[in-house]
């Protein structure tokens, strides 16, 4: 329980719009994907700024699919919401589309979950956030997902060190046959 109290989901989502213009352009034409990653986390940090009402700062990504091309000229909306927090991590849900208004073409051209952790204004160290106030079965089902995130996370990085620290190099060299790199350690 939360000694900084409760807000609600709605009290801290975001919407922000932006005409994609020539100069995000990358050279096939279409617009950056980095272009693209820097709203998403500027959409991140105002959702999360909001709901723990201080400094926070992004802490990780969930990976960031693209399934549909931005076209210069389209207007992108990204919208955000916090669905789940720890003591003083928020995980920040944020939905991305982009749309020609010429041809009233809507498309979903990626979701993805940022984690951010409130800080401190005078430590920087961690510092707690409010719980969320869960208002519908939609709050509920996003918080309790946002929870098996950080757990499968968690999993997930625990699984990749104990492998690496369990590495065998000479193993690994007979990995190596077939694979598109070539190690100066051969012969060796």
């Amino acid at each position: 329980m939360s000694k900084v109290g409760f807000r609600t989901v709605k009290a801290s989502q975001v919407i922000l719009k932006e005409l994609m213009v020539p100069s995000y352009a990358n050279f096939g034409g279409k617009v950056h994907g980095g272009v693209i990653l820097n709203l998403m986390d500027k959409i991140a940090y105002i959702c999360a700024a909001s709901h723990c009402k201080g400094y926070c700062v992004t802490a990780s990504v969930d990976s960031v699919d693209f399934m549909n091309p931005v076209e210069v000229g389209d207007l992108l909306t990204l919208y955000a919401s916090v669905n789940y927090v720890g003591t003083s991590s928020m995980e920040v849900g944020i939905k991305v589309e982009s749309e020609n208004f010429r041809e009233g073409i809507i498309k979903h051209t990626n979701t993805s979950y940022f984690t951010m952790v409130a800080l401190s204004e005078e430590t920087r160290e961690p510092t707690q956030v409010a719980g969320l106030l869960l208002e519908d079965e939609e709050e509920v089902r996003r918080f309790v997902m946002g929870k098996l995130r950080k757990k499968l996370r968690r999993a997930h990085q625990k699984e990749i060190n104990d492998i690496g620290e369990a590495l065998n190099i000479g193993q690994a060299m007979i990995e190596l046959e077939g694979e598109n790199c070539q190690s100066a350690l051969d012969g060796a």
